[in-house]
């Protein structure tokens, strides 16, 4: 199989309410499905090293409406998943290639959910890598509070104390309480975030944007029927953490057993943003996976 890939291809396709952003890396000889890979919000900059990995298929990235190159007609709103779900599968069908394999991160991973729901027979396999669907923890009301608690921090605050609330709270092991959703955020300097509010409010990370991602609850007749091979999959880093139980309870969900993946909850990532985790090993899981050999 050649390995010959050619450099990313950056089309536009326009959706109701936005217009989308997507690059395509092509091999020509691959017979195997386009590999798509997601994440929400984060964008095709952060999967630059997974692609990397694999060069001998057709790789497909793209940035979630709202975020980075693609544009939304209005900002203000917030995007659900059945909405980025629509989004990826006009994107599958603009390919024209037929089912994809798809590798979803993070709020990608509940998106992705949404999409093998709703456009059951446009995915072959589905790995979706630490769901943080909060509501299938049985404390799923302290966590929708404690997402909420960041908020207010932000919207007070600004980025930099947002951010350090959110890093405290996504590093945070165990289930949540009140008094975890009482707990003031940290000093933004402890994590290297700015102490400065720059007056900015349109983070969609920190946004009250991101609760409909959050709060998503898998459709598991939807899944349980459609012809995808679901894997869901965790970070042997991630023990405890918000997104490792949200994964393990989502697993539960479907009736299955989570796949355990090198590193932490971006263990793709290379030097994209300086929280690189293993990304030849997880690239090499991966590649397992999709082969049915995890």
């Amino acid at each position: 199989m050649s390995t010959t890939q050619t450099e990313p291809t950056t089309r536009t396709l326009e959706v109701p309410g936005a217009v989308l952003t997507y690059d395509v890396r092509r091999n020509e000889s691959s017979t195997d499905p386009v590999l798509f890979i997601i994440g929400s919000p984060m964008g095709a900059g952060g999967f630059v090293t997974l692609a990397g990995h694999f060069t001998d298929r057709t790789i497909v990235t793209y940035d979630p409406r709202g975020v980075d190159r693609s544009t939304k007609a209005d900002p203000t709103t917030e995007s659900t998943p059945e909405q980025h779900a629509d989004d990826v599968h006009r994107i599958i069908q603009a390919l024209g290639s037929g089912a994809v394999d798809l590798f979803a991160s993070s709020g990608g991973a509940v998106n992705a959910l949404a999409l093998v729901a709703r456009h059951p027979d446009d995915v072959r396999t589905l790995v979706a890598h630490e769901p943080p669907a909060a509501s299938a923890l049985p404390d799923h009301e302290e966590a929708m509070a404690v997402n909420r608690a960041v908020h207010e921090t932000y919207l007070r605050r600004g980025f930099g104390a947002g951010m350090a609330h959110f890093i405290a709270i996504v590093g945070h092991r165990g289930p949540f309480t009140a008094e975890d959703v009482a707990q003031p955020g940290p000093d933004p300097a402890m994590f290297g975030m700015p102490t400065e509010d720059d007056g900015s409010r349109d983070d969609p990370l920190l946004s009250d944007r991101s609760w409909a991602v959050s709060s998503y609850r898998p459709d598991v007749e939807a899944l349980a029927a459609a012809p995808t091979r679901v894997v869901i999959a965790v970070g042997e880093e991630s023990e405890g953490t918000f997104t490792a139980r949200t994964s393990l309870a989502t697993a539960e969900l479907l009736g299955q057993q989570v796949t355990v993946f090198p590193s932490h909850h971006g263990g793709f990532l290379g030097g994209e943003f300086g929280y690189a985790g293993q990304p030849e090993a997880f690239a090499r899981k991966l590649r397992d996976v999709l082969d049915d050999g995890g």
